[in-house]
Formats: structure tokens, sequence, C-alpha cells
């Protein structure tokens, strides 16, 4: 199987190759043009969401396999195996007493990883942090035991759907439902739900995420009040919106993305500043953010790139992944609308923020590719981001 040591219009390339399909039958099959398909093979036309999940569902493939699987990063492929193995042993305690104190060390460790993008570091202590969890949450069976036990579970996911290693990712968000159900509570059961719906997005089922959201915000706001209600259903709605701009039908996703943002302005204004709870952010800033990404699914770059003037106050208060993340729609964005030189300084900042980040996200490579074929010559900027990148020009 191909991976994501392509960028995107190459992997397509690649996968459509591998199953000795033509250009012609592909894009019939997927509904797209033949046009639009070559542009997005020989990397004039960035591989958007929307084709890449009708060329997902016509291959029987995952959005996340169009993209491209990231390989284990240099020196991980024995934390993996131990991983693997520590999700295999979910319901097998073992070893001696964790102690409470410990295992929030290790989650505050996680929280400072995944804000920096510190891909190796938290997959070297994730297998042993999950299975001191487990032990943890056992001995004390507590709702606060099983609550850091199902954060870890998280992490877990968040390392997976990062690398698009959808069987992790998948099972990672099964054992998280599983840990929350223990001792339930609200709060638990949205953090859980706003996790299983990234599967769904990643794997392109659109529809079952957002039915899967709305469920979960409804429990959520018969559940909990107050600040931790806006919370949760802020980080839902983040997802909603997401899943909303993927829909293939532009007038039904226009309508359900926003039906999320007027919920998620809603909530972010009853919170007042940025939330960070069990691993995710929530407020005014990121929900700015989501939307920006939102309007640029729909198929409005210019409605993006309108949201992007005076993006740097708001980014000032996100994390460098979250950061790099935007920077990355931004240059969507601009590539969309003929900036190509506009795109490629949105790409340099986005490196500058959080550079393992901008190597692994699948756009970020997508749109290097594009921006070098349009500029049909080289540049010190783009000779530099395609080596830190490793996208070949």
């Amino acid at each position: 199987m191909s991976t994501s040591d392509q960028p995107p219009g190459a992997n397509l390339a690649a996968l459509r190759k591998e199953r000795g399909w033509s250009q012609i039958k592909l894009a019939r099959k997927a509904n797209v043009s033949v046009s639009l398909l070559s542009k997005v093979e020989v990397g004039d036309r960035t591989l958007t969401h929307a084709t890449a999940s009708a060329v997902a569902r016509a291959m029987g493939l995952s959005v996340a396999e169009v993209l491209g699987r990231a390989r284990v990063p240099q020196d991980g492929e024995e934390s993996l195996s131990a991983l693997r193995s520590a999700l295999r042993d979910y319901d097998l305690p073992g070893g001696d007493p964790v102690a409470e104190g410990r295992i929030g060390a290790g989650l505050e460790l996680v929280g400072r990883y995944r804000d920096g993008f510190e891909v190796r570091g938290l997959l070297r202590m994730l297998p042993g942090l999950l299975r001191d969890a487990t032990a943890h949450a056992y001995a004390v069976n507590t709702a606060a035991g099983w609550m850091a036990l199902a954060e870890v579970y998280s992490a877990v996911y968040w390392v997976a759907a990062r690398h698009r290693w959808m069987d992790m990712a998948e099972l990672a968000v099964t054992r998280q439902r599983w840990a929350v159900e223990q001792k339930a509570t609200p709060l638990g059961v949205a953090v859980a739900a706003r996790d299983r719906a990234g599967a769904y997005l990643n794997g392109g089922d659109y529809e079952g995420g957002l039915s899967l959201v709305d469920r979960a915000v409804a429990a959520a706001e018969a559940g909990l009040s107050g600040q931790e209600r806006a919370f949760a259903v802020g980080v839902l709605n983040l997802r909603g919106m997401t899943l909303a701009g993927r829909l293939p039908d532009k007038k039904e996703g226009r309508r359900e993305a926003e039906r999320h943002i007027a919920s998620a302005w809603r909530v972010s204004e009853e919170l007042g500043a940025e939330w960070n709870r069990a691993g995710m952010l929530f407020g005014p800033s990121n929900t700015a953010t989501h939307v920006l990404a939102t309007r640029l699914d729909l198929g409005t770059p210019r409605d993006a790139l309108t949201l992007a003037d005076g993006i740097d106050p708001v980014l000032a208060r996100l994390t460098p992944t979250r950061t790099a993340a935007t920077r990355i729609n931004i240059a969507r964005a601009q590539v969309d609308t003929g900036d190509r030189d506009g795109a490629l300084a949105s790409l340099a900042a986005a490196y500058e923020a959080a550079p393992q980040m901008a190597r692994l996200n699948p756009m970020g490579r997508e749109v290097l590719r594009v921006v070098a074929s349009l500029h049909r010559r080289s540049n010190p900027r783009l000779l530099r981001l395609a080596k830190l990148s490793g996208v070949k020009l």
C-alpha cells in the first residue's frame, strides 16, 4: 500500500495504477472529471477532501488511505509494537499498584508532547503509560481513574489518526469508550464521542459522524451544566462543523455547518477563553480556526481568506500545532485563488510553528507539491520547504 512519503495527489496516482485502472475509469466511478483527476495526479491541482472522498468510495478505501498512511517515525517500530500489545491487553491489568500522581504527571507530559507535536517522544511513553493507567483504573475503580485511562486512549487515537493508521485509531476510540463506560461521566462520554466521530471523519463517513455528534450534543446538554456543558458541546460542535464541511452535498453541508458554527460561537462566549480539558482545546480562538477550515472545505476559499485577515492575534492564543494547521489551511485557500507566493509564505509559517506537524500533515505536503508545480522553477524558500517536508520537486 502506498504511503504518505508521497503527497496525496501522487499517492492517489499510485493507488490507481496498483489497480490497473485508467484515469477515465476512476473518474467515471468517482463521478469527477478526467481533467480534474489528471491535474490532481500531476500536481497542478490540490486533492481536496471532497475529491479524496469521492475516489475513496470508488476504490473501496478510506479517505485516510487515499491521503496516504505515514511511516512509523524513525526508531519507533519497537514503541509501536509495544503500544499495540498494550492495546490488546486492555482487560489484563498487571504490575504493581501505580500512584495517581504518576498517572497525572504522565498525562501532563502527553499534553506537552501533543501541543508541540513531539510524536517520537509521545510514541515512546504511551505503551508504559497505557499499562500504568490500566492498572490504576482497575485498582481504584473510580470515575477519575477510568477517565484518566480514557484520556490515554485518546492520546493513542491522536497519534494514530495523524499517521492515518486507521486500524489503531478505530481500536483506540473503541477502548476509550469502553474505559469511559466503566464509571461513566457526561464529560467523559462527550470527549469519547468527539474522538469516535474523528474516526468517522478519517474514514469518509461524514453523515455517520454527524449523527454521532448530534446524539452526543443532546446527551451533553442534558447531563452537564455551566462551563463544563459549554466545553463539551463546543468540542463536539468543532467536530460537527468539520464533518459538515466535507459532505458531498454542499448545500446540505452549508446548512449543517452553519448550525454547528452558530452553536460553537454561542458556547465559546460562555467560556470567554480557551479551555483545555482531557487533551482537547475549545474557546473563541479555536472556534475561529475551525470556521476558517470549514469555509474552505465548503468550497469558498475567498471566505476563508477573509477570515484569515487579522488571524495572527487569534493564533497567538493557540498551540503550535493548531497554528500550523491553520497556516496550511490558509495556504490551501491561497492556492485555490491563485496566490502562489502567498501560499508559499503560509507554508513557511506552518513549518516555523510546528515543523513535525507540517511535515506529517497530508494537505501541507499536497499544497507544497502544487505550489512547486505552479511555480515551474525553484527558489530558495521552495527548496528549503521541499527538503524539510521530503517532497520531491
